[in-house]
């Protein structure tokens, strides 16, 4: 484990990485050497200017590192109940899993520490760039894209966390009073985080990006999730904030620039990267970064892949497998799920893998050839901002012909019959079960349950109170599961923080 005093030195260096390259440490302190640069001597051109925004994306990959000591994505997933692993090594999705977290869970690490070195680097970059002489529409739009990524990570982090350091200005010193941070109340994150995506939408940025950066979709898309969130739990504003939600889904719908996928096939191929329905995504490249979590979705040890290391990391609950509609096509072999595969040996033999494995993540060229995934990771789909649609209208005034169109799209591509003259109660509830399947196993599921106090029931198909939800393997949701452990490290580095309730 890094010593205590890292986490926070991050606030102050972190954005350096974006010209870290440029120079060695050594020389770096050598002000004789005109080739070498501060941090205010480095931000003078353009090109400077575009480093400084390319250094807040990294963050984002790093959640996604996986291995024998597991994956800080999988976090959110074992905190549903909706996630089996085989994987004995990772101690953190067990605690997670059987709800006996605690504050040295490496996963709430991974995430705090690499989530503020993004915001760190986007400080920066809103801070510098202004001064740099320049085309003012690509200023505008690198500002934008610094804004959205900060947006992010707060709103990942806030939802996490709880109450958070809010920092908008970089820490440069370790005796700037921002160097142990105190916690800002859950509000007024989230007005930051508003007033972020407010400027990334006004900034001009494009609608789509095949490049993989912050677009106007990602940037609208992300508003209409922040502000549905806002809605409910923990701020509950309720129903001005239901339609904010569906007026900013509704833009993303009414621009016509996303689409569904005609087949899940294409949520995990490749050459579909950045396109149609994928509104943003975690940037890898085979053979330069290569995607990192698929050992972690790999059977354990039942040797059918190319990968060396066959984990068992994460796989589906059957219990939840199970609730889908009879017919749904989502659950048939190798759509979101497989049960089967072929010997890695022997290609015209097929192995049984004893459970529900991930399809929907599931990089085939990779695990069947070369071990070198060119599959991104995915954070925002047009499927979420449908059903974001759908349930945020209902919200507002029961569900009317263009919500009963959002949920009937996804329910369409699973072959389901269409839903029709339900109640507002029913719709939000049938609305709710799409979400929970459409969406597994990405992220979303945990977030939705604190954002709704609900949990969904294995046995009922209905939604039980958040706390006192029954895992279907025997824990009981509690209160302080509402949101994660702030890491122990910090907590002891920085007197101004406080713990969680119930950590």
């Amino acid at each position: 484990m890094k010593p205590i005093y890292i986490k926070y030195l991050y606030l102050v260096v972190g954005a350096m990485t974006c010209f870290s390259l440029f120079s060695g440490c050594n020389k770096f302190l050598d002000e004789s050497n005109p080739s070498n640069y501060t941090i205010d001597t480095y931000y003078t051109k353009p090109e400077h200017a575009q480093a400084a925004v390319d250094a807040t994306y990294p963050s984002l990959r790093e959640i996604t590192g996986s291995g024998f000591g597991g994956g800080a994505w999988t976090m959110t997933e074992f905190a549903t109940g909706l996630a089996n692993t085989d994987l004995g090594q990772a101690v953190d999705s067990y605690y997670v899993k059987d709800l006996r977290n605690t504050s040295e869970n490496g996963y709430g690490t991974n995430y705090w520490g690499n989530y503020y070195t993004g915001i760190a680097n986007a400080n920066l970059a809103i801070a510098k760039i202004p001064g740099i002489t320049m085309d003012a529409v690509t200023k505008k739009r690198l500002l934008g894209e610094a804004r959205f990524m900060r947006a992010w990570y707060y709103f990942t982090l806030v939802r996490l966390f709880g109450n958070i350091p809010l920092l908008t200005e970089p820490v440069l010193s370790t005796t700037d009073p921002n160097f142990k941070p105190k916690q800002a109340k859950t509000e007024e994150v989230y007005t930051q985080i508003v007033e972020d995506l407010k400027q990334a939408e006004a900034a001009g940025l494009s609608w789509t990006s095949p490049e993989g950066r912050a677009s106007l979709g990602a940037a609208k898309s992300l508003l209409a999730n922040v502000y549905l969130t806002m809605a409910g739990f923990p701020l509950q504003k309720g129903k001005e904030y239901y339609t904010l939600a569906a007026q900013k889904a509704a833009e993303v719908i009414d621009s016509k620039q996303f689409k569904l996928f005609a087949s899940y096939e294409d949520l995990h191929t490749p050459a579909k990267k950045n396109t149609e329905e994928h509104i943003f995504m975690i940037q890898f490249k085979t053979g330069v970064i290569p995607g990192n979590w698929q050992e972690l979705i790999i059977p354990y040890n039942k040797g059918i892949s190319a990968y060396s290391a066959e984990t068992g990391g994460i796989y589906a609950n059957p219990d939840f497998v199970k609730t889908f509609e009879a017919n749904d096509l989502r659950t048939k072999e190798k759509q979101f799920f497989f049960t089967k595969f072929t010997d890695e040996k022997d290609r015209t033999k097929t192995v049984d893998l004893g459970g529900y494995f991930i399809y929907k993540l599931f990089d085939v060229a990779a695990q069947t050839t070369g071990a070198n995934s060119d599959l991104n990771y995915g954070l925002i789909r047009y499927a979420d901002v449908l059903l974001t649609y759908a349930e945020a209208i209902n919200e507002v005034g029961g569900p009317s012909e263009k919500a009963y169109e959002a949920v009937n799209a996804i329910r369409k591509r699973a072959t389901l019959t269409p839903l029709s003259g339900l109640s507002a109660n029913d719709f939000r509830e049938a609305v709710w079960r799409e979400r929970w399947y459409e969406l597994c196993y990405e992220n979303k599921t945990w977030f939705d349950m604190v954002r709704l106090r609900k949990a969904f029931n294995l046995s009922t198909k209905k939604f039980d109170d958040y706390v006192g939800h029954k895992f279907s393997y025997g824990p009981v949701l509690r209160e302080r599961e509402l949101l994660f452990p702030i890491p122990s490290t910090d907590i002891l580095n920085n007197t101004n923080l406080v713990q969680n309730p119930g950590y």
